[in-house]
């Protein structure tokens, strides 16, 4: 294949498409188009000094060479990351699968229910496990799992104190992520050795690790009752495949549960991607934070699935928000749970119980050998004394390809897993220079400690053990779901483009998925090279001066960035610069983000044309210079627009002393044609997950790198494993966040290169300019820019038809998937319009499919307004159409089923049938049900 056909299989239009596009919007090149949409003063006309672009065959062929430069050794330093089979079943049909891992957010539930279903899974899961009463639909890591469970203590909790209490023995990275989360927001984080110290008088949270970093098994529940006593609440970091064995935290009274379903067949990654799980006790469920599927009931009184409660609550909320998370680990938590559905509880009891086995026995050697280890109870890991001569032990474990956790000079930490085998305890043993044990060993756990309670008692968990059945299972759901590998997803501000085969084909190569994110450095060559080069292509790209990869979602890069400031602001003398300016047509996420930095937010107006307006930015910094410490602008805007007036916002916030942050949400709209390091920007964080072709996975992974320039560089992530560095705190739970998924992004820009990125842009706004003009006569486009031209993205204006007719942008919304696509971005940035992105990666017969089935939809409203239809009963009103409705014996409605299965142009043959018919979601929001329902609840 040669260079070029990369280019020509991840951009959709064809050099002749493209003509016929340019001639409808009216231009002769896309050069032309660029510099007519792309306001000079930031146009950028250089060429991106990136590699020569590879043909697919060699971009793999480097990334073989990079893996070979790693050591997959056995892993057994445990700090919850460990090795885990991932059935193949799993990795095949779900991990390896586009119908799984290109579908979106769940925002449309009719068209999701088979991810729905899933993460339904996934949180009655933790809920069995934890015995609390609430999961959400999972949460990033550990680590921030932690920190959001310490926010919501904060919140609960009765007590005025601004203490949270952490105990020693929790995981280091936590420790650091916590520490980094609590400061500004004047949180007071005191690390205590709970076993030897006792709780100070008064705090409002307490977080425990159960088992302990060290491996200890304790009986919680005096300290449990000792917080309550005093208004606190109490958060458990529990080990979900040990509370197979354990007993369920929610058992002694615990507020909060937090932790990691990585064990639950997801490789390591080099520290992730892994679904991360936050469960509450009863009463707090309407405070969790992050996203949450519930159950509801369709317009035929069914039941159907959908997300609940405060999902996406911070565009409602903004600065009032109380997270800013606004996505999930989805196809990460889909794993996890279907790993539970796989095994079902009997399984996972066996694999509990076998790692613990592999923990007793090793145990057993050490003392039979005269190596102390401490007397406490343990689950998988077990610490080891040594005096003066642990760190000739991890050496000697090393050698023989087995990595030990090296605790200090005296300690030896080690962590056995559902991989481990008596082969590695040998190694193990003939490092510490022991001999092996033979014969049983005990493994009953103390009485008090075991588990008293069943979990996974649905019979979702006791159905699919077999292969055949698996397969059917996720071949079932995969069919109730629209993903990009049936049609268009042209979803406005969350690129839905191609992720090409090759780019995903490296994240399942033993050498990146099994590495331990604290794997000595020798072992991580190859990983580390590869994200040096990600990070200076990201650079060249954005043209700033240093990037991080840390954040593990755009929302944590913006918290990054924004913490970058408040750093270097401090470091000035500048305590008192605490002022975040705010466009109102800003994401939600970013006010929430500014808040969690310790900012107070101000909100800048936008003008009639949704530009930020200038007027008002004077008088805000007027009004707030001395304060001043940022702005946020989304660039290109949020509604989709080139703003002429970029380049003189950031020179005058810079005048005032304050630093411009530029949410690189739109980079797909300025890559190859400007840079934001270089018109004026501080500092940016990119959505990888968009841009550069990370799938979305229906919600997750995510990454979200942030980029600056030199003088914020020294602020970057801090590594959570090492030295914490003041001013530099650790955003996610392993050094390079999700660095398993990293692969992806560098194929995408090794294949590409300067001209294919470049390409890719241009095609992309030609595209939403291409869209724009074909539907402007049928529904105006609300916002545009310099010669009525709009950036990648349009925003159609339905609120003169809904006005005039009754028919809402929900009813064209379901409607659309009545002619086989996903629906725009419903009322985001404005109520009552749709916004369309149609991407580079769609090819002009889709683009056309898609003009055309919303001009078929506008003759549809016009016919209701004209009276052939009845306001309330028309194929808007009803969509979207179930084959169950339309086959139904009886059909009481005033159009033909028909028009409402196979409305004009629908291909009958290859017609994508939602399973569910409208979604009521707020009988849902009434009537909380975030677990798997009883399989009564299906019969009609």
């Amino acid at each position: 294949m040669t260079v070029e056909q990369f280019a020509d299989r991840h951009v959709g239009p064809g050099p002749d498409d493209e003509r016929r596009m340019l001639e409808v919007v009216g231009y002769g090149s896309v050069d032309e188009l660029m510099d007519a949409a792309i306001p000079e003063v930031i146009r950028w006309h250089g060429t991106l000094d990136l590699p020569a672009p590879a043909s697919e065959r060699e971009a793999i062929a480097e990334l073989r060479s990079l893996a070979a430069r790693n050591t997959v050794a056995v892993s057994m330093i445990g700090l919850g990351y460990h090795g885990t089979h991932t059935p193949a079943v799993i990795r095949r049909n779900v991990l390896e699968n586009p119908a799984w891992y290109t579908a979106y957010t769940p925002y449309q539930p009719e068209i999701s229910q088979g991810r729905l279903e899933a993460l339904l899974n996934f949180q009655t899961m933790v809920t069995d496990l934890t015995g609390l009463a609430t999961a959400n639909a999972s949460m990033l890591d550990e680590a921030t799992a932690a920190a959001e469970a310490m926010t919501l203590a904060r919140r609960a909790s009765r007590s005025g104190s601004p203490v949270y209490v952490v105990d020693a023995d929790t995981l280091p990275q936590t420790v650091a992520v916590l520490a980094g989360r609590a400061e500004p927001l004047g949180i007071e984080v005191r690390v205590l050795d709970l076993a030897v110290q006792e709780l100070p008088a008064e705090f409002f949270g307490l977080h425990l690790q159960y088992p302990g970093a060290s491996g200890a098994v304790r009986d919680h529940a005096p300290l449990v009752d000792a917080a309550h006593a005093v208004g606190a609440l109490v958060t458990v970091a529990a080990d979900l495949l040990a509370l197979t064995l354990l007993r369920a935290p929610g058992r002694i009274g615990v507020d909060i549960a937090a932790g990691t379903t990585q064990r639950f067949g997801v490789p390591m990654g080099f520290g992730g991607p892994h679904a991360g799980y936050l469960a509450v006790r009863a009463g707090l469920e309407r405070m969790l934070p992050g996203r949450l599927v519930g159950v509801s009931r369709d317009a035929a009184g069914q039941p159907a699935f959908r997300l609940a409660l405060q999902t996406r609550e911070q565009h409602i909320r903004r600065e009032k928000a109380t997270s800013n998370i606004c996505t999930a680990q989805v196809l990460l938590a889909v794993m996890a749970g279907m790993y539970a559905v796989y095994h079902g509880p009997e399984g996972l009891r066996r694999i509990a119980g076998r790692t613990r086995g592999m923990a007793v026995r090793l145990a057993a050697g050490l003392r039979a050998g005269g190596v102390e280890v401490a007397d406490v109870a343990f689950f998988d890991t077990v610490t080891a004394v040594v005096p003066g001569g642990a760190a000739a032990v991890v050496a000697a474990a090393r050698e023989r390809g087995v990595n030990l956790r090296l605790v200090d000079a005296d300690r030896v930490g080690v962590s056995c897993d559902e991989t481990t085998t008596v082969a590695h305890l040998e190694v193990v043993w003939a490092a510490f220079g022991v001999d092996p044990v033979v014969g049983d060993v005990a493994v009953e756990l103390p009485a008090g400690l075991a588990r008293d309670t069943a979990f996974l008692t649905h019979p979702v968990f006791r159905s699919h053990h077999s292969e055949t059945a698996m397969l059917r299972y996720l071949r079932r759901l995969a069919d109730f779901d629209y993903a990009l590998d049936r049609g268009m997803i042209p979803l406005g501000s969350c690129t839905m483009k191609l992720n090409a085969t090759t780019e995903m084909e490296p994240v399942s190569w033993p050498e990146f998925a099994h590495l331990h994110p604290f794997a000595p450095d020798e072992q991580t060559v190859g990983y580390r090279e590869l994200v040096g080069q990600l990070e200076g292509w990201l650079a060249e790209v954005t043209g700033y001066d240093a990037v991080s990869v840390q954040p593990n979602a755009g929302s944590q890069g913006e918290l990054a960035g924004l913490l970058a400031i408040r750093a270097y602001h401090r470091d000035r003398g500048d305590t008192h610069r605490d002022v975040c300016l705010i466009p109102s047509s800003a994401h939600g996420t970013n006010a929430a983000s500014a808040v969690m930095a310790g900012m107070r937010v101000v909100v800048v107006g936008c003008d009639a044309d949704g530009n930020v307006d200038l007027v008002d930015l004077d008088a805000k910094i007027d009004k707030h210079r001395d304060a001043l410490a940022a702005i946020m602008v989304t660039y290109p805007s949020t509604h989709g627009v080139y703003e002429t007036g970029i380049a003189s916002l950031c020179a005058k916030v810079h005048d005032a002393g304050g630093q411009v942050y530029v949410d690189g949400a739109n980079l797909n709209a300025l890559v190859g044609f400007a840079k934001p390091g270089r018109f004026g920007a501080d500092v940016s964080h990119l959505n990888l997950h968009k841009t550069f072709c990370i799938p979305h996975g229906g919600g997750g992974p995510g990454v979200g790198p942030v980029a600056v320039r030199a003088h914020l560089a020294a602020y970057l992530p801090g590594d959570p494993g090492g030295e914490r560095v003041p001013g530099a705190p650790a955003i996610a739970a392993a050094r390079y966040g999700s660095a398993g998924i990293l692969p992806i992004p560098w194929a995408y820009l090794r294949m590409m290169g300067a001209a294919g990125l470049t390409r890719a842009t241009g095609v992309a706004v030609l595209a939403a300019n291409y869209v724009a003009v074909r539907l402007r006569e049928h529904f105006p486009v609300l916002y545009a820019g310099n010669k009525g031209l709009v950036a990648h993205e349009c925003i159609l204006d339905l609120r003169p038809l809904s006005k005039a007719t009754g028919v809402s942008v929900d009813d064209v919304a379901k409607r659309l998937i009545d002619y086989g696509f996903h629906a725009p971005t419903m009322s985001f940035p404005v109520a009552g319009t749709l916004m369309v992105e149609p991407t580079e990666s769609e090819d002009l017969a889709e683009l056309d499919r898609f003009c055309d089935a919303m001009i078929a939809i506008r003759a549809e409203i016009d016919t209701v307004a004209s009276g052939g239809w009845p306001a309330g009963d028309n194929p808007l009103a009803n969509a979207p159409h179930t084959a169950a409705m339309v086959s139904a014996d009886e059909w009481p409605h005033p159009y033909p089923r028909s028009v409402g299965a196979y409305p004009g142009g629908v291909d009958r043959a290859g017609k994508y049938w939602p399973p569910v018919r409208r979604v009521d979601g707020a009988y849902g929001d009434r009537n909380l049900v975030c677990s798997c329902p009883a399989p009564e609840a299906f019969q009609d």
